[in-house]
C-alpha cells in the first residue's frame, strides 16, 4: 500500500459530503476493492454512493460501494455498523475517522453541557477511539497486509483558543491518543498498521464558515488537504501538520513563557481572534 489504495477495502465516517466524500473519491479512484461511507444524512449518503458508482464505471472499477447511516457519536451504533461491514465487505484496510463538529463563537460558560460538550466530545473524541477499538483486532490479525488508520485532528488541538474550548478540548484528546495507539502498536511489533495523526488549520469546507486564518495559517483549500492527508496515509507518516506554522506555533508555545506566547502569537498572530466572527456551515 505504499503507492495507492488499490484492492484495498476503506471505510469513512462523515462520508456523504465534504472532505469526506473527496477521500472516497480518490478511494475509488485508484481501484479500491471497496470502500463503505458512514454518516448520519441518509439524502446525501445516496447521492454519493450514486456519484461514486457511476465514477468507478467510468473507469471500468470493480469498486464495491456501500453505505450506513451511522451516528458516531453513539458507541452502540458503531459496534452495530461494525458488525455489518465485516460481514458485507470484511474490515477495513485503511480507517479514515473524518467525522466532526463544531460549536463555536461562544465561552466556555456560555455553551450547554449537553448538546456543546457531550455531543462534540463523543463525535471528535470518543468515536475515532471506539472505531479504531472494533477494527484493530481485525488489523492486528492480519500482518503481512499493510494497515492504516488515519485519525482528523485539528491544530486546535495544539494550543488554546478562545470560544473553542470544547473543540480544541476533543482535538487535543485525539492526538494524545493517536500518537499513543501508534506508538504500541510500534512497541508490540505491529509494524503492518500505520496510525497517522491530522492538525490542519481552518478548511474551507463550510464548516468553518467566518473563522479567520491567523498570520501564518491561511484557511486551507480541502482538494489540498486531501491530497497531503492521503500521501501521508499511504506512507505511514505519524504526523501531519498543516501548514507548516502549526509545527511552528507548538514550538512556541513550548519556547515562550505563557504571557509572552499570548501576545506574540495569540493576539500578534491573531489566533486568539480566528473565531470572533466564525457562524459554522449554515442548516
Amino acid at each position: 500500500m505504499t503507492k495507492t489504495a488499490r484492492g484495498a477495502r476503506v471505510l469513512i465516517t462523515g462520508a456523504a459530503a465534504g472532505m469526506g466524500r473527496m477521500y472516497a473519491e480518490r478511494a475509488v479512484a485508484e481501484g479500491a476493492a471497496s470502500v463503505t461511507l458512514w454518516d448520519r444524512d441518509r439524502d446525501a449518503l445516496d447521492a454519493t454512493v450514486r456519484d461514486l458508482e457511476a465514477a468507478a464505471a467510468r473507469i471500468a472499477g470493480q469498486t464495491r460501494i456501500t453505505s450506513d447511516v451511522v451516528d458516531v457519536a453513539e458507541m452502540g451504533s458503531i459496534a452495530k455498523h461494525a458488525h455489518r461491514v465485516r460481514n458485507k465487505v470484511g474490515a477495513p484496510d485503511i480507517l479514515i475517522n473524518n467525522a466532526g463538529i463544531v460549536r463555536g463563537n461562544r465561552y466556555f460558560w456560555d455553551t450547554d453541557n449537553g448538546d456543546d460538550t457531550r455531543q462534540t466530545m463523543r463525535v471528535n473524541a470518543l468515536a475515532p477511539m471506539y472505531l479504531a477499538h472494533e477494527f484493530l483486532p481485525d488489523m492486528i490479525g492480519a500482518p503481512y497486509r499493510a494497515k492504516r488508520i488515519v485519525n482528523i485532528a485539528s491544530a486546535a488541538g495544539t494550543l488554546g483558543n478562545p470560544r473553542m474550548a470544547v473543540y480544541a478540548a476533543s482535538k487535543a484528546a485525539v492526538i494524545g491518543w493517536s500518537d499513543s495507539v501508534r506508538i504500541e502498536l510500534e512497541q508490540a511489533g505491529h509494524t503492518n498498521v500505520k496510525v497517522t495523526t491530522v492538525t490542519p488549520s481552518y478548511i474551507s469546507t463550510g464548516m468553518f464558515a467566518g473563522a479567520t486564518g491567523p498570520l501564518l495559517a491561511p484557511v486551507l483549500e480541502p482538494g489540498y488537504v486531501v491530497d497531503r492527508v492521503w500521501r501521508a496515509m499511504l506512507d505511514g507518516k505519524p504526523l501531519l501538520e498543516l501548514p507548516r506554522s502549526v509545527r511552528l506555533s507548538r514550538f512556541l508555545r513550548a519556547a515562550l513563557p505563557t504571557r509572552v506566547f499570548d501576545v506574540v502569537v495569540g493576539d500578534g498572530f491573531g489566533v486568539y481572534k480566528s473565531m470572533q466572527d466564525f457562524t459554522g456551515r449554515q442548516k
